[in-house]
C-alpha cells in the first residue's frame, strides 16, 4: 500500500503469499488447455496477438490432424486456411512449419527433448522464426515441463500495480519470479495461469474490480 505518498515494494515472501491467495481462489487450473504437448506448441504460436477463443476455433479446424507430421507435410496455403480464425495466418503458418521442423530434430518425442539442458532448448527455440521469449517459455514449461517462468502482459500488469520491483524487461521479470519462488514446475504453471485468470476476472486493464480481488491486500492500486 502507499504510505506518505510513497509506494512500498513487495518482498519475496509476499510473492509466495500472492500465489497462495490466488491458489485459494482458483485452485489447480490444469493449464495449458491442450490434449497433447504438440498441441501446446501449436497453441503457443497461434495465441500470439489474438484472443484464446480464436485459437480454439483454429485448433478445432484441425480435427484429428493436429499432429507434427500433418503440419510438416501439408501445403502452406492449406495450413493457412485451417488457422485463419487465429489471425496473422500467413505469418503463423510459416511459424508452425518452422517450429515443427525444430521438433523433428528430436523425433517429435517429449522425453528426448527433456534430456537436453533448459538453456540449450531455450536458445534453440529462440532461433526459430516466430518464437519469442514468451512463446519459447510457454512451450518449454507447458509442453516439456522445464522449470522456466512465463511472463506475459498480465504478469507485467501485476508487477506494476503492486508494485513488484521485478525490473522493466522480460528477462528481469522472469528472473525475479524464478529467484523468489521454489523451483517447481507445477507451481510455475499454476502461478502463471492464476495471474492470467485474476487479470481477466479482477485486475483488468480498465475498470479493475479491486474490491473483490483475492490479492488486493497488498496492491498499490496503480490504475
Amino acid at each position: 500500500m502507499a504510505r506518505n505518498g510513497k509506494m512500498d515494494k513487495i518482498t519475496s515472501n509476499e510473492l509466495m503469499l500472492i500465489y497462495e491467495k490466488l491458489f485459494a481462489c482458483y485452485g489447480d487450473l490444469d493449464w495449458w488447455p491442450a490434449k497433447t504437448p504438440y498441441e501446446v506448441i501449436v497453441g503457443a504460436v497461434l495465441t500470439q496477438n489474438t484472443a484464446w477463443r480464436n485459437v480454439e476455433k483454429a485448433i478445432a479446424n484441425f480435427g484429428e490432424n493436429l499432429v507434427p507430421d500433418f503440419i510438416s507435410n501439408i501445403d502452406l496455403n492449406d495450413l493457412i486456411e485451417i488457422i485463419k480464425p487465429a489471425g496473422f495466418f500467413n505469418q503463423k503458418a510459416g511459424y508452425l512449419k518452422s517450429v515443427t521442423a525444430w521438433y523433428a530434430q528430436y523425433n517429435y518425442d517429449v522425453p528426448t527433448v527433456q534430456q537436453e539442458p533448459l538453456e540449450k532448448m531455450r536458445t534453440e527455440l529462440l532461433s526459430v522464426k516466430g518464437v519469442g521469449q514468451e512463446t519459447a517459455d510457454a512451450m518449454l514449461l507447458y509442453a516439456f515441463g522445464y522449470q522456466t517462468f512465463v511472463v506475459d502482459a498480465y504478469t507485467v500488469r501485476l508487477c506494476k500495480r503492486y508494485p513488484i520491483d521485478a525490473g522493466e524487461n522480460y528477462l528481469s521479470v522472469k528472473n525475479y519470479f524464478e529467484k523468489n519462488l521454489p523451483k517447481d514446475t507445477a507451481l510455475y504453471k499454476n502461478f502463471h495461469a492464476s495471474i492470467v485468470m485474476n487479470a481477466k476476472d479482477h485486475c483488468k486493464k480498465r475498470n479493475p474490480a479491486c474490491d473483490i480481488c483475492p490479492i488486493v491486500f497488498k496492491c498499490a492500486k496503480i490504475i
